[in-house]
């Protein structure tokens, strides 16, 4: 709508230093005012130009804002005709933007801001904020704004359509230390000075709803005002899952007498509940009801549905006694851990309460409606997490949720009707600032952007925040970080996570993270100083502390590797681990100094040195170790693939097709160098390096010359002599193919991204999809669409296909590798059919068993993986085809081996594709 040029019939908001006034109502909604002023400040923060504010105009162009059937001025322009309110009027949220001609008397021309209600009204306000350059994020993460020198309007209607989910906002959770010292520091606690921030910043973003920090925090006693003000702004405020009847947990722990227990001490409970509906009874609210044990712990033992179904019942008595009916609060059910097993065994709640249905708090929804619960007039919801405070451990320093797994998540609740609210875990909120937007953005509007444009809509919102001109490249700062915290996230990570023997799987992950920190910093030597704060704050330090504390691990892994095998490098890997635990927390001290302190104590969060679920008090580096290295001349020869120790191993198969590189890992053992030569058994055999001096470590990269290889299989050596006439002779195989298809075997597996299908196949209706970016290695597919049924019979099926090449025979195990998706329909679970060649298919399920111990390791390593037997298979080609039968399943990789599984975290780099 706006445009920085005049043009035909446009609406000039502000030129030559001079802004159109704003006029509003005097009987418009507190929050419309708020608003307005807001408005005239970003008009300001732009142009330099104050619009003024008043209730009426004389001969001027103007900015008419107001709410229908709420305000005068809107209603006059109505009834005059000069507004349609066509497909707008009584719509929950929608507003219209037009140009109108003579509006009034004393306004000549108008821009015209009307929203079918308050919110409406505000979110078509701060809809043109942002569209005239100011961020959402202005206060929040210091982006700066666009200034201009005129701001024109587009002539035309512009219609903002009722959201998708109706209460659409987040929680503030696990708020210490970050949140809460850096609150009390700042406003002396979480006030109503602190809120007015959180409150303008989701009805920037078009939120209209908040459940308050309330670890230590009660919202509405700590400061009278904060309920208030919410009401006054037009934010829905509700509380947690555990939080009954709008009351906070610490307004128990305060007022509270007996135990937090309904069989035992219902008459306390009942009085405690009722003053906290009629408390709130004139604010917009939703109401918890049911119970939880108290400080968000599982009910006793004793508990059952009865006793529940009548405390519900019992809740709803005092809702309708005291609530008043015209502010029509909708009541809510958080099905959250073992209250879904309440539901489960069959308790029920009546038709018009909400059920909020809850994640696993690691982003995988635990249950959808299904059709039958499709059509409860209460509907159902999703409370969804960032952040978590939890088993197997919990996550709470940096965001480690790609959008790409937020999106499809949330369209299968979307797609299964759970629809009128949407609550995300933030934590501290900083810094969730980008997946907090995208979360809410698709509540709003899901068609805006779809699976295979969420790369596109980074890039774009980077644009926004930093320039068109760096756009882009931020975007893939932001993307890439996320997906690699995602792996494992920082919390869960370990030194031998990674692999440092097979496939050079952790120079592999270390040379990701080295290269998105290389593209940081040089986007950090070009942005103008004004964007600095900001850029560090929402991209370069989520990109560099996640590198270095992978970089710790990394060093720490081979401190212990080398330790054991004697290395004397490993007192070098010892000091670059403390180096790096030193830059971590030079780096945190680096983000809470950020102008001057203003964002003090947002990255007091500890994240290094977690044993159990719980955070530790402080940061803890890794274990390392310190070798005592003898006065001595001696050399250790490592071959790749190598369980690590000094060994005469033959490296892994080479192969024509996928042309591997290998290498000889040389370490010296004593404090003296020691000199090396490599000889050959055979020309085909290249070395990267024939002699040299170790003084620390070398590595002598191997391949070969295929074009002087002899056909089919051959064995060579190489051979490595140190200066004390010590000589270490290490095999190798040669595979020169002929006659392959597809993707062919590499050392003993075949690895395929699960997007590389050769063929797909649609069937009743129903197709395989790619997932761009999804995952933990290229990409992902799913079956859309996501409502179809299941499908057993397998000429009904939708596959894809798979060629590849088998090496040598022998039986062979299929490793299929997906998304940690739980079976979200209670009557089926997440089962796909794999048919190899012309033999029967096999039918997987996901979970035949979800256990907790299975659940706890698909979580923490991001994946869940389940085998396929295959049987005997013979050398040479095969063709293998995946099937949809349930809805929900997310392929992501194939890896079949042999004997032995490979031992790579992700699994071996895809194999190579035989060319034609």
């Amino acid at each position: 709508m706006i445009r920085t040029a005049q043009t035909a019939k446009s609406f000039t908001l502000e030129a030559k230093g001079k802004a159109a006034p704003i006029i509003v109502s005097s009987d418009d909604w507190p929050g419309v005012q708020h608003a307005a002023d807001e408005f005239a400040q970003d008009v300001q923060r732009v142009t330099g130009a104050l619009p003024t504010r008043s209730a009426q105009a004389s001969d001027v162009d103007a900015v008419l804002v107001g709410t229908m059937g709420h305000s005068s001025l809107i209603d006059d322009l109505v009834r005059s005709g000069k507004l349609s309110t066509a497909g707008v009027a009584g719509q929950w949220e929608a507003g219209v933007t037009e140009v109108v001609e003579n509006p009034m008397p004393g306004v000549k021309r108008a821009l015209v801001i009307a929203g079918a209600d308050k919110r409406g009204t505000i979110f078509g306000l701060y809809t043109l904020s942002e569209q005239i350059g100011v961020s959402p994020w202005y206060w929040w993460a210091d982006v700066p704004v666009k200034t201009h020198d005129a701001l024109y309007v587009k002539a035309g209607r512009h219609v903002m359509a009722t959201p998708a989910v109706k209460y659409r906002g987040i929680f503030l959770n696990d708020e210490a230390p970050a949140l809460t010292n850096w609150a009390q520091e700042k406003f002396g606690g979480k006030n109503s000075k602190f809120y007015t921030h959180v409150f303008e910043l989701l009805l920037r973003l078009r939120a209209n709803y908040l459940w308050p920090a309330m670890w230590d925090n009660a919202f509405n006693e700590d400061d009278p005002l904060n309920p208030k003000l919410a009401d006054e702004y037009g934010i829905v405020m509700g509380t947690s899952h555990h939080e009954p009847m709008i009351r906070a947990q610490k307004e128990w722990h305060k007022h509270g007498t007996g135990e937090w227990d309904y069989t035992t001490n219902k008459d306390v409970l009942t009085k405690f509940w009722t003053e906290g509906i009629a408390r709130n009874k004139e604010y917009e609210s939703t109401i918890t009801i049911g119970m939880r044990g108290d400080g968000d712990m599982a009910m006793s033992a004793s508990a059952n549905t009865k006793l529940l179904e009548g405390i519900v019942a019992d809740q709803r008595k005092i809702i309708a006694e005291k609530a008043d009916p015209k502010v029509k609060n909708p009541q809510i059910w958080a099905l959250y851990k073992e209250v879904q097993e309440y539901y489960e065994k069959g308790m029920r709640v009546p038709d018009d309460v909400t059920l909020l249905w809850c994640d696993d708090n690691w982003g995988n929804n635990r249950r959808l409606p299904t059709a039958a619960e499709r059509k409860r007039p209460g509907g159902a919801g999703i409370y969804y997490h960032f952040d978590y405070v939890g088993d197997p451990r919990s996550y709470k320093w940096l965001n480690v949720t790609p959008i790409t797994k937020v999106w499809e998540q949330m369209h299968l609740a979307l797609q299964y009707g759970a629809d009128r609210v949407w609550i995300v875990n933030v934590g501290d909120l900083k810094p969730m600032e980008f997946p907090i937007e995208f979360f809410l953005t698709m509540a709003r509007d899901p068609k805006l952007w779809d699976k295979d444009h969420l790369q596109q809509y980074t890039d774009a919102w980077s644009a926004r925040e930093f320039g068109a001109e760096h756009g882009a490249e931020i975007g893939e700062l932001i993307s890439g970080y996320s997906k690699l915290n995602r792996r494992r996230t920082p919390e869960l990570l370990e030194p031998e996570t990674y692999s440092f023997t097979e496939g050079h799987e952790a120079d592999r992950v270390q040379a990701e993270w080295a290269a998105l920190v290389k593209k940081a910093d040089a986007v950090r030597t070009q942005l103008p100083q004004e964007y600095q704060a900001a850029y560090f704050e929402l991209a370069y330090y989520p990109v560099k502390a996640s590198a270095v504390v992978n970089d710790m691990m990394f060093a720490a892994g081979r401190n212990h590797l080398y330790a054991k095998q004697g290395r004397a490098s490993a007192n070098h890997w010892a000091d670059v681990t403390r180096s790096l635990f030193a830059e971590d927390a030079k780096l945190s001290a680096e983000y809470n100094g950020l102008l001057d302190g203003r964002w003090n104590h947002m990255m007091d969060q500890t994240h290094l040195g977690y044993y159990a679920w719980f955070d530790p008090p402080r940061n803890i580096m890794p274990a390392v170790s310190q070798v005592d290295v003898p006065q001595t001349t001696q050399l250790g020869v490592y071959p790749e693939g190598g369980a690590g120790k000094y060994m005469h191993k033959p490296l892994p198969e080479f192969d024509s097709v996928n042309r591997q590189t290998r290498t000889i890992d040389l370490g010296l053992m004593g404090t003296k160098p020691v000199s090396f030569t490599a000889t050959t058994s055979a020309p085909w055999i290249v070395l990267s390096k024939m002699s040299g001096d170790v003084v620390s470590d070398e590595a002598i990269a191997v391949s070969i010359d295929w074009s002087k290889a002899p056909k089919g299989r051959s064995e060579g050596s190489v051979t490595i002599t140190d200066s004390t006439h010590n000589a270490t002779k290490v095999m190798l195989n040669a595979n020169n193919l002929a006659h392959t298809r597809g993707f062919v075997e590499d050392a003993g597996a075949v690895t395929i991204d699960a997007a590389q299908f050769m063929e797909n196949d649609a069937a009743s209706g129903v197709r395989w999809e790619v997932l761009p970016d999804f995952g933990e290695t290229r990409s992902g597919i799913e079956s859309f669409p996501v409502l179809a049924p299941s499908t057993e019979k397998l000429n009904e099926q939708a596959c894809v296909s798979y060629e590849f090449t088998l090496t040598s025979a022998g039986t062979r195990t299929l490793e299929t590798i997906l998304a940690p998706t739980l079976p979200f329909q209670p009557d089926h679970g997440l089962r796909f059919t794999v048919g190899l060649d012309h033999a029967a298919a096999i039918t997987a399920d996901m979970w035949p068993k979800l256990t907790d111990e299975e659940w706890r390791k698909a979580v923490s390593d991001g994946v869940r993986r389940v085998s396929v037997p295959l049987g005997e298979l013979a050398a040479g080609a095969h063709t293998m085809h995946v099937c949809r039968v349930d809805a929900g399943v997310v392929l992501e990789r194939f890896v079949i081996y042999g004997e032995h599984r490979p031992g790579e975290y992700l699994g071996p780099i895809e194999s190579a594709v035989a060319k034609p």
